[in-house]
């Protein structure tokens, strides 16, 4: 069966910066509904017409992947609206974030704790791929058609590059 919008494939991939550092690599299949909103519009694209046992080489700008960085999306705020226990690293839920913070902080994203200071914290809503070319070598392990259910939702279930609310280049790897 060959990959069309409306069904499901399952993936391996290596995915490397421009310099060649390994920055995910999944070795054992995983699915994905083409025509939904697990993939990125570029991968979905290359993987038309693909089979079982195809691979395939992408160079991704950050344009097509996660976006460029953006500096209005790096918020300070004060550490005393945080839980005691706080850690770089940690990430909140733009609709979950404490009260008192900036109320123009956008909603619609996923903020990583990038510093602590004893007054501030730093929030970044920028996917921690964003600004970054990557390259992409996947290997198709299987094409099946999709269920109602899974056309319906758009997803496989899986999340990994699935693409969140907010801007189209904003997203989640596993």
């Amino acid at each position: 069966m060959e990959i069309t919008p409306q069904c499901v494939v399952a993936l391996t991939w290596t995915l490397k910066d421009t310099l060649g550092e390994d920055l995910d690599v999944l070795n054992d299949p995983v699915e994905f509904v083409v025509g939904g909103d697990d993939l990125l519009k570029k991968v979905e694209e290359a993987l038309q017409g693909h089979v079982v046992g195809d691979q395939l080489d992408l160079h991704l700008e950050p344009e097509d992947a996660f976006g460029d960085f953006n500096d209005q999306l790096i918020f300070l705020e004060a550490r005393a609206l945080f839980p005691a226990v706080l850690e770089e690293g940690m990430s909140f839920d733009g609709q979950a974030l404490p009260q008192g913070v900036n109320p123009d902080i956008p909603k619609d994203r996923l903020y990583v704790v990038t510093d602590i200071y004893p007054e501030h914290v730093v929030l970044d809503g920028n996917h921690p791929l964003s600004g970054i070319a990557l390259r992409l070598h996947l290997t198709v392990n299987g094409v099946r058609e999709a269920t109602e259910e899974e056309i319906g939702s758009g997803t496989a279930g899986t999340g990994f590059f699935k693409v969140q609310t907010g801007t189209p280049a904003s997203g989640t790897l596993h």
